[in-house]
């Protein structure tokens, strides 16, 4: 300290250059990283490269059912006036999952019941497919409720209605109805 209390210069000037040098760090880094991943922190979220997935229970993923629906599902899907590309997933990819755009729309076959399909739960009939809409935080989960095996579609708000509708064309041709199952 000098005899005035202020803080000694050359520990000012230290200061000045390590707070230029952060401020050059950052902004370096902002020109380097995409929005996606600077925001996002996760790798393909900007549409760029393999699309990172977190695997969720799945135990029917393996079957028959889940194969034909993967291999039925469409390359693109229409979304709000514009065509979404089917992404690759980076490994290691979740079982019978597919997902399309840069906010992705995602289909999982095989999942779980939903505990949320109670016999007051309300459904929506979309292509005669039973639909049981789970609101997430900018999402919809959409789960098929009356196949062989659970399908869900996770539809961001951004994306409209129709990738819930090519998907729902695609189950009922693939899939048959089944009785609904509230146990």
């Amino acid at each position: 300290m000098s005899d005035t209390g202020a803080p000694p210069r050359s520990l000012i000037v230290l200061a000045a250059v390590l707070a230029t040098a952060l401020a050059a760090t950052v902004a370096v880094l902002g020109l380097v990283l995409s929005p996606g991943d600077s925001e996002r922190g996760v790798p393909g979220a900007d549409g760029t490269g393999p699309l990172a997935l977190v695997t969720i229970p799945a135990p029917e993923a393996d079957s028959p059912a889940c194969a034909d629906l993967v291999e039925a599902a469409p390359r693109e899907l229409k979304s709000a006036g514009e065509q979404l590309a089917r992404r690759e997933l980076a490994e290691p990819a979740p079982p019978a999952t597919v997902a399309w755009g840069d906010d992705p729309v995602i289909l999982r076959c095989g999942l779980d019941r939903p505990p949320e399909l109670t016999r007051s739960a309300t459904l929506r009939a979309i292509d005669e497919v039973q639909w049981l809409p789970v609101t997430g935080d900018g999402s919809t989960t959409w789960y098929a409720v009356d196949r062989e095996v659970y399908v869900a579609l996770t539809v961001p708000e951004s994306a409209g209605t129709g990738p819930l509708q090519e998907i729902s064309r695609t189950v009922a041709d693939v899939l048959p109805a089944t009785p609904l199952d509230f146990e």
